[in-house]
């Protein structure tokens, strides 16, 4: 098994925390960014939409962090991580379509502007919209888990967990005013012993 990607990637760190809660130990294989630029064609026959990450398993070549976490999941059984009833289920990819749909588009301008310095999103005004509608997003999340249980969709740790979570430490590190949002403070806490959460989410990269 091997992962296609940069370990300082949010969506890389996705697949290798969900990894390291299933005990897989995949080889990693540097592109994107400073390593092997993603537009070569040696990567594009591999996934022509020239993102990061890729997981290639044997015959099997995917795309798309969360599908790979689900995929991933699947493979090995782990009805916790995701559950096989429809509805259980449903709950989980719904907070993930909701981190990439919801979240991440809410974070983009503020942090590819104040982390990134990203020529593009130099905009004061866009940053500080970004700004609002992060912790807006933010505080969407801090009220669901003060009723959710011990986790995004209940007791059980899950996927959910692991997607939100990555993107919970890019706010956290991201230098702008922050709401106090006590459920998800006491929510990553709850995390802090999970050792793909110590190697993967709060290791210092955003």
């Amino acid at each position: 098994m091997k992962i296609l990607g940069q370990q300082k990637s949010i969506n890389v760190r996705k697949v290798l925390w969900t990894c390291a809660e299933l005990g897989l130990s995949p080889d990693c294989v540097d592109w994107g960014g400073e390593a092997r630029s993603t537009s070569d064609p040696e990567f594009l026959s591999i996934n022509p939409k020239g993102l990061i990450p890729v997981l290639i398993d044997g015959d099997v070549v995917l795309s798309e962090s969360n599908t790979i976490c689900r995929y991933l999941a699947g493979r090995e059984g782990r009805d916790d991580l995701l559950p096989k009833l429809p509805a259980e289920r449903a709950k989980v990819e719904a907070w993930m379509d909701w981190q990439l749909s919801e979240l991440n588009t809410a974070w983009r301008a503020a942090f590819m502007g104040l982390v990134r310095k990203h020529p593009d999103f130099t905009d004061p005004d866009a940053q500080a919209a970004s700004v609002r509608a992060w912790n807006s997003a933010m505080s969407l999340l801090d009220k669901h888990l003060t009723s959710s249980g011990a986790y995004i969709c209940g007791d059980i740790f899950t996927l959910a967990d692991i997607v939100l979570a990555l993107s919970t430490n890019r706010w956290e590190r991201t230098p702008m005013a922050r709401l106090d949002l006590p459920a998800v403070d006491a929510w990553m806490d709850r995390m802090s012993n999970r050792a793909g959460f110590i190697s993967y989410c709060r290791n210092g990269i955003a």
